[in-house]
């Protein structure tokens, strides 16, 4: 008998920013409760599985990415009761919840680094990395990524932003430490973790130089940059067999979703998964297709290039936005129907779809300036032009891809009843907004709700092969995907212009827009049309 395919390789992913998605209590900010109220909406919109950003206690230098206690809750998100609240709420309407967890650092405030910095011969001395003359080594964000702890007389080493020291995952200390804590949450019902930057837990245990590299900036794909290859401080062997280590501990609790997020080529993202099996992260982001290109040649290249590295029973990811890069619509040029074919794409390829909070209705980016950003990061590049950063399509201000979630056309776009968010809702959410898009049975919303119906009604869009069509008109791209007893064809034009497509087909199972039809042998697919055919 075939083994039916875990369920965190057939599940779809829902992401929210708690601080921008609902505020419950009416000081500005989103907090879990807010999540609690909207979880309906999820379930509704078809996502199996919800991973939030994180809400753990946190001085909030960096929303939350800045962890100062890992088993306790920020105030300004709740307590642990609504924490625990929320797992069994979600529980309860068949959904799964995936935490995000930093391994790789701790805020500057966590109590294991006070003490760490405190002096040479504490008991926690050792729990960071440490270095009396530091080396060559780039941040991830620019810059010399050591700084000098005055008390110690040492410097300590920040892979992200100087107030997030990294853990030094050489000591079997911090080893245990980390485990526990992913028991602790495990214990509490989490049925997985988004695992923040993964390949850079591990350094170079001789602190090598870095090589030089031309690369100015870096990219979805490759993390060296800054004219500096991240060779010693990122990918290290130590990191792939943590991975496995990591899967074993998870696996004490039964089937566990673990997705790192994993900035590298291709074939590094694979070695987390795992070499001949599955035995690694059970999931692993590619995040090349962040900066995808709206054309058949480019997803056929890039799903072509994914299906040979993840093959079964490996699982891909697709996702197209996240809390750190550009929301996808402004690739688009805010054009809804390429919207709809994208999502159509994703929902429909075979992988895992993750779906960036305020995706579905179309949320754009919020042109912010660097000067007045709460993010940390742009306030190192105030030196520089914004342009500059456009021209090399840096997301440099993440406030711009963080605003609050649209929900309808009231103030605050009914995030918030407080005076003041705290970031501002962006100014189309009169026009971009859950409750009108609802109403509008061809709205983006109403696309993808029927899009994830689709998916979990026929189970060849959730485990069956994916194989390409040929012989199809220029910027239509098509596959099957199939299972021992279904077989469904799915047609989507990428150009501007009507296409008509000959193939055999018995019914159509679903049309992305009024004028995509099929009858006999012969298709019509509208500009921007897709179609889901029964083979």
């Amino acid at each position: 008998m075939k083994k039916s395919a875990p369920w965190y390789h057939t599940t779809s992913i829902y992401h929210i920013y708690p601080r921008s998605y609902k505020d419950s209590n009416g000081d500005g900010i989103g907090d879990i409760q807010g999540i609690i109220q909207k979880l309906d909406y999820i379930r509704d919109l078809g996502f199996e599985s919800i991973w939030s950003s994180p809400f753990f206690a946190s001085p909030q230098a960096d929303f939350g990415y800045d962890v100062a206690d890992f088993t306790s809750i920020s105030p300004e998100f709740g307590s642990m009761d609504d924490a625990l609240q929320l797992i069994d709420e979600v529980h309860k309407r068949g959904m799964r919840m995936i935490f995000d967890l930093i391994l790789n650092h701790t805020s500057d405030q966590h109590a294991w680094f006070k003490e760490s910095r405190s002096s040479r011969d504490n008991s926690r001395a050792n729990w960071y990395i440490w270095r009396d003359k530091p080396n060559n080594w780039n941040s991830m964000t620019g810059g010399n990524g050591w700084h000098f702890a005055k008390e110690r007389g040492q410097y300590y080493w920040s892979s992200f932003l100087p107030f997030q020291p990294d853990l030094n995952w050489r000591n079997p200390d911090v080893k245990k430490a980390m485990f526990d804590i992913i028991r602790f949450w495990l214990g509490k019902g989490v049925d997985g973790f988004r695992l923040d930057i993964f390949n850079t837990i591990y350094k170079d245990a001789e602190f090598r130089n870095n090589p030089f590299t031309f690369k100015l900036a870096p990219t979805p794909d490759d993390p060296s940059g800054y004219f500096q290859k991240a060779k010693f401080s990122q990918d290290q062997p130590e990191s792939f067999e943590l991975a496995k280590e990591l899967r074993q501990v998870c696996e004490e609790f039964g089937d566990t979703l673990t997705v790192g997020e994993i900035t590298a080529k291709r074939n590094i993202v694979r070695k987390f998964a795992g070499e001949e099996k599955n035995d690694g992260l059970t999931l692993a982001f590619d995040f090349e297709m962040l900066e995808f290109k709206f054309t058949a040649g480019y997803f056929r290249r890039l799903i072509s290039d994914i299906e040979t590295h993840f093959p079964p029973p490996f699982m891909p990811v697709y996702v197209f936005s996240n809390l750190d890069k550009r929301r996808s619509i402004h690739r688009l040029g805010n054009d809804m129907r390429k919207a709809k074919l994208l999502h159509m794409l994703q929902l429909t390829v075979r992988g895992v779809p993750c779906m960036y909070y305020g995706e579905e209705i179309g949320m754009t980016n919020l042109h912010l300036p660097f000067k007045t950003a709460l993010d940390p990061i742009p306030h190192k590049y105030t030196f520089a032009p914004r342009f500059v950063f456009d021209l090399l399509n840096v997301t440099v201000n993440r406030d711009e891809v963080r605003t609050p979630m649209q929900w309808d056309s009231t103030k605050h776009a009914g995030f918030s009843s407080a005076e003041q968010t705290w970031l501002p809702v962006h100014p189309e959410y009169g026009n971009i907004n859950v409750a009108s898009e609802n109403l509008d049975s061809a709205s983006l919303l109403n696309t993808i709700r029927s899009l994830m119906r689709l998916r979990r009604e026929n189970p060849a869009l959730q485990t069956g092969t994916l194989e390409f069509l040929e012989g199809l008109p220029d910027e239509v791209f098509g596959y099957t995907r199939k299972t021992e007893t279904e077989t469904l064809l799915v047609l989507l034009n990428f150009g501007e212009t009507a296409k008509e497509v000959r193939l055999k087909f018995s019914e159509t199972a679903y049309k992305l827009s009024v004028g995509d039809e099929a009858q006999g042998e012969s298709a019509r697919l509208n500009g921007f049309g897709g179609l889901i055919l029964v083979g």
